[in-house]
């Protein structure tokens, strides 16, 4: 059995963003993917357009739409428009087109893909990973990435990402047209999900439909009678949508994202925005810093992959512990965040920019104490 420098298990955004950066840099690499092809992938689509500066090619033409506007409402009511910068604008993607775009780049790039490869075991023997198949095919290889998203198994078998999960539970639709959602404009209504928020991002002639509640997911959230009040303002029918809900693991403290030869990536690593349930930003970035750390381990010139962990808590996980605080304060008070939050002056755009990935949690924190001190 031929040794391979690094066996990622799962071909979503985060996987095959590794996968293409560790092939480029000649390194082998085999993507292990459970199903056979990517069937349609619903979810909110959305990342910043800084995404971009995670690849060395242009993302702009698998975009369906370019937000240059974020509509705020409350109960369908209540409502407020921020406008975008047009250097960092928010796209909305079509997730099976994004996977596959990114599955071709890596391919391109010398990376091999094996599918119906539902991983079972996964154990280390003499510094080399060995993966096992249910089917019985096995992997032999330096460095395991884990990115088989929220439903990962192994950050707890191996002890990595946060002592306690936490999940949002979540409802993720596609209608087939557009209805009355404005060009360039996406809406984000609070107010009709508990602990939560609903949202609606265009597509080209169809629309992601989505809420997520963030703090009490004990109970399935009440899809039905969230879609019969939001749906309508947008022109809608409820017996339009089509999709699912799932379980979505969201950022839950600082923790350890890697082990010696093995790293959490995207959601399985609990990655995902705790208040704005952001995740194609995070897999994106997660691929592109695990693969750099891969390259240096695997060459030589560091000993460990313990500069992963360090990278990703600096240039996410500190934000993301602001928006933890913010997340358990407005949703717990979500009425009086919306007056006092969003329908300040300044705050839709500040939302806007943490979106655009112009700003994070922390720069909002900071002003935040800032103006207080300023005031006493």
């Amino acid at each position: 059995m031929t040794l391979i420098d690094v066996a990622i298990i799962g071909g979503g955004a985060s996987g095959t963003t590794t996968a293409f950066h560790l092939a480029s840099k000649s390194k082998k690499v085999c993507l292990l993917e459970k199903n056979v092809s990517s069937p349609e992938k619903i979810c909110g689509g959305g990342m910043s357009a800084a995404v971009q500066n995670w690849f060395p090619f242009r993302l702009l033409p698998i975009v369906d739409e370019v937000i240059t506007n974020v509509e705020f409402s409350w109960c369908n009511t209540d409502k407020v428009v921020a406008k975008l910068s047009g250097s960092s604008p928010f796209w909305i993607v079509k997730r099976e087109r994004l996977d596959s775009f990114l599955l071709d780049q890596a391919l391109n790039s010398g990376c091999n893909l094996l599918t119906t490869f539902n991983v079972v075991d996964i154990i280390k023997q003499s510094n080399v990973w060995h993966i096992t198949a249910l089917d019985g095919r096995q992997i032999e290889a330096r460095a395991v990435v884990i990115a088989d998203g929220s439903q990962s198994p192994w950050s707890k078998t191996f002890n990595l990402g946060p002592t306690q999960q936490k999940f949002a539970s979540t409802f993720s639709g596609r209608i087939k047209r557009r209805g009355n959602l404005r060009t360039e404009t996406a809406r984000f209504e609070f107010g009709l999900v508990k602990n939560g928020f609903a949202w609606a991002f265009p597509l080209d002639n169809e629309v992601n439909i989505g809420m997520g509640t963030f703090l009490d997911n004990k109970n399935s959230l009440p899809v039905n009678e969230i879609l019969k009040s939001f749906l309508p303002d947008l022109g809608f029918d409820p017996s339009e949508v089509i999709g699912h809900e799932k379980k979505l693991r969201i950022w839950n403290g600082h923790c350890k994202l890697n082990g010696e030869g093995i790293l959490l990536v995207g959601d399985a690593a609990s990655l995902c925005d705790p208040f704005l349930a952001e995740g194609l930003r995070p897999a994106l970035m997660s691929g592109f810093e695990a693969a750099k750390s891969l390259i240096y381990w695997l060459d030589g010139e560091v000993n460990c992959l313990d500069a992963y962990t360090k990278t990703m808590q600096i240039n996410w996980g500190n934000s993301m512990a602001w928006g933890k605080r913010i997340s358990q304060v407005f949703y717990r008070f979500p009425k009086v965040g919306y007056q006092l939050g969003v329908k300040r002056a300044t705050a839709p755009k500040r939302i806007a920019q943490i979106l655009s990935g112009e700003m994070s949690y922390e720069d909002i924190a900071k002003r935040v104490i800032k103006r207080l001190l300023f005031q006493n």
